[in-house]
């Protein structure tokens, strides 16, 4: 059991994610299977657990910062970290709550972590939570958080930091418990509200982090029949909107306002959270085009995920499908590509790559016994691997095919055979994989020592195979100086993979270049769309 700490310093923040990421994935299935509001779609454990697996994935990258160092983390780093991968890596209704919970929690505890702070926090943060929702409902994780702050404030004065926890953890279970007597849909089924059971595991790992011990938790059975639930005021047995739309916004605090307003009268189940011009934004919408307008006009809309919720009940239980492919792409444009060919897709935003928790649930998506993963990224080699393991305790056959680079998943995608054994598609596409080489351009940072040399920041770098073997002044001449070097060991197929801001002047020109020197190279030109580099290029 972690050693009780006189205040809620880095390394108990660090603790607390890691307890809390851990016991929402023992939960994860038994919370899922109790979503009935506000929509009985299934995924509030599975929500939860991506959220706070993004929380804690920030923690440690802070620590990891340090790791050359003696000293750890600030305890206001720490708390800071947590949140802001909360918000960033927010899913569902439940996560982005749980968000805005930690993000209220942090502006207090970055000052301190002792008793009172902690009390403090936790006010703020069910403050906080309410702001955020546009219709706030009792019965539902509001009240659950509300009754924490509480019971954390009714604790005795003189209340050490365990305490207080252990105050505000038994006021949570207190409140969890009375919730379908406060919430007409959870009474008829015989449930507690989801999110609020998330809540209290996330706050049971609080406890344990500070040298306290969680009662066993036992999630209640789900009911037979979940029924379909509508607005956050008002449950709606006949239905809701069609789509659930959460997206990151880049905009200024004072565009948001406007923002809600517009959301509000478009769909259901509004939350908004975050500030400092980062927010994450969830709603429920029939026009999910809409809800997407509505965040370019206040600001930059980003990480777009779109559901429809019809579909996803028919696909929670229809007959899985016997073999799917399961593919990480850098960009929006390959996503439709790899979509189109009958592939679930998982986007790596730049400098975000994608957690397990996040792959095991596409892998969940695909819904079919058999699964191949195109990680196309070496650094997600693990990441992968671990998705995979995961995967398979729960039945899922999964092979991992290491592509290393997007247009190895392309040639990999190219050859999947559904029809012919699994192992021999494996094998085949793992062939097609291996004999693509690969390329991409970046633009270098600073100025750096690499294997082609020192390069100055805003050099065009030509890395061949994941090392730097070309430094260049633009784009177009970087871009053939690689190819040249590519083709000159042969090759029958040059896939160009252009970046939003790439011109389709530049794939012209490469490809004249390749027609006039290589007579025997055909060249197929891809939109990646928002990606980090601006040119990917595979040479088959």
């Amino acid at each position: 059991m972690p050693q009780s700490p006189d205040d809620l310093d880095a390394v108990a923040v660090r603790t607390w994610c890691s307890l809390a990421l851990e016991a929402l994935g023992r939960e994860r299935a038994a919370i899922d299977s109790i979503n009935v509001y506000p929509v009985a779609d299934g995924d509030t454990g599975t929500n939860l657990y991506l959220t706070v697996e993004s929380a804690a994935a920030a923690v440690e990258a802070v620590f990891a910062a340090h790791e050359t160092g003696s000293s750890v983390p600030a305890p206001a780093d720490a708390v800071r970290a947590m949140a802001h991968g909360a918000l960033i890596g927010a899913r569902g209704n439940s996560g982005t709550i749980l968000a805005q919970l930690l993000r209220g929690m942090a502006s207090v505890l970055a000052e301190s972590g002792d008793p009172e702070h902690l009390r403090a926090a936790l006010t703020e943060a069910a403050e906080a939570a309410r702001l955020a929702v546009a219709h706030p409902v009792e019965g539902t994780v509001l009240t659950v958080a509300s009754a924490a702050a509480e019971a954390a404030r009714a604790a005795d004065g003189s209340a050490g930091l365990k305490d207080v926890v252990e105050a505000a953890y038994e006021g949570a279970r207190a409140a969890l418990a009375a919730t379908p007597g406060q919430l007409a849909v959870l009474g008829r089924v015989g449930v507690v509200d989801a999110g609020g059971q998330g809540l209290v595991t996330v706050l049971g790992a609080l406890l344990e982090a500070v040298g306290g011990r969680a009662r066993e938790r036992a999630v209640l059975p789900a009911p037979e029949v979940l029924p379909m639930t509508g607005d956050c005021a008002d449950a709606d047995p006949d239905g809701g909107p069609a789509f659930e739309v959460i997206y990151l916004l880049e905009a200024p605090d004072d565009a948001v306002a406007r923002l809600r307003s517009r959301l509000d009268a478009l769909g259901e189940s509004l939350v908004v959270v975050g500030g400092d011009g980062l927010w994450n934004v969830h709603v429920h919408a029939d026009d999910a085009g809409a809800a997407v307008e509505a965040g370019v006009e206040a600001g930059r809309p980003y990480r777009i995920r779109i559901t429809h919720f019809a579909a996803d009940r028919v696909r929670a239980h229809r007959e899985p499908v016997q073999r799917a492919v399961v593919v990480v792409v850098p960009g929006d444009g390959l996503s439709g590509l790899c979509t189109e060919a009958g592939a679930t897709t998982v986007l790596a935003r730049p400098g975000e790559p994608p957690a397990s928790g996040e792959l095991v649930d596409a892998i969940r998506r695909a819904h079919a016994r058999e699964v191949v993963l195109l990680p196309n990224d070496a650094q997600l080699r693990h990441t992968a691997a671990a998705a995979a393991e995961q995967a398979r305790t729960e039945g899922i056959r999964v092979a991992l095919v290491p592509t290393r680079a997007a247009v190895q998943g392309i040639a990999a995608l190219a050859v999947h055979e559904p029809d012919r054994s699994f192992d021999e598609d494996v094998v085949a596409m793992t062939s097609a994989a291996g004999a693509t080489r690969y390329a991409e351009l970046a633009v270098a940072e600073r100025q750096s020592w690499t294997m082609a040399g020192i390069c100055q920041a805003g050099d065009i770098l030509g890395m061949i195979d994941g090392d730097v073997a070309v430094i260049g002044e633009d784009v177009p001449g970087t871009a053939r100086t690689v190819l040249d070097r590519m083709l000159s060991a042969g090759g029958e197929l040059v896939t160009l993979i252009l970046g939003e801001d790439m011109s389709d002047t530049l794939a012209d020109e490469l490809g004249e270049h390749i027609r006039e020197g290589y007579l025997a190279v055909d060249t197929v030109v891809y939109r990646g769309g928002h990606q980090a580099a601006p040119l990917l290029i595979g040479v088959e």
